[in-house]
């Protein structure tokens, strides 16, 4: 998609992925991980990278080591994370910006549980809002689109009304699947992202338009 279409288009809400996406929480994260990686014999440079945007259990399920309880170790990795908030920040403008969309018309669509992103999002100064997906609230973690999906619905609106704003790759995928349309978040990249769609690189570079039929459009600033 070209970023003609994106800004150019009206959407019934605006769904935000959160880690790397509204806030960055990567030190925290690669620290809480590391020490779990190192414990169960994982080579820490290979798998690090792997765990960015999906949900803890997915991750730890996906390696497939014998004789460890997924969902156990998952929980030790919440805790973890929910203890160790330094260097958790918003994304430059990400604050301000959430603040100026109209309330019922964004969500936030997380890989997290809901406790360690409420702690996240209170750190990095990320406001709350009213319709907030986290792990707990599929049975599916991204790549699948039912995050997304149950987010609209909570919305009140269908998947292909909303503008998802994602910086990983399973997160893209995912919202591709709903088949919504993507801006693709690069504040927290290390590296230049290849992708066909809308690229952000801070959200003091854009602001929200409020159409007088309620539709929400993207515009640069």
């Amino acid at each position: 998609m070209a970023d003609h279409s994106v800004f150019n288009s009206t959407y019934r809400a605006f769904l935000f992925d959160m880690d790397g996406t509204v806030l960055t929480s990567i030190a925290a994260a690669e620290r809480v991980w590391t020490t779990w990686a190192l414990r169960h014999g994982v080579d820490v440079d290979a798998f690090l990278p792997t765990i960015h945007g999906a949900r803890a259990i997915d991750t730890i399920s996906r390696l497939g080591l014998p004789g460890v309880d997924a969902e156990a170790e998952a929980e030790w990795i919440t805790e973890a994370e929910i203890e160790d908030v330094d260097g958790v920040f918003e994304v430059a403008g990400a604050a301000k910006f959430l603040r100026s969309l109209p309330v019922k018309q964004w969500a936030i669509v997380t890989s997290a549980p809901r406790e360690l992103a409420l702690r996240r999002m209170a750190a990095a100064g990320i406001p709350e809002p009213e319709v907030m997906v986290t792990a707990e609230d599929v049975t599916a973690g991204k790549p699948d689109p039912a995050g997304y999906q149950l987010a609209a619905r909570r919305l009140g609106v269908e998947p292909e009304q909303c503008l998802v704003f994602e910086d990983a790759t399973v997160g893209i995928l995912a919202a591709e699947a709903a088949g919504s349309d993507l801006m693709i978040v690069t504040a927290t990249h290390e590296q230049p992202i290849r992708t066909l769609h809308a690229t952000l690189a801070g959200y003091e570079l854009v602001r929200v338009q409020v159409d007088v039929d309620g539709s929400i459009r993207l515009k640069s600033v």
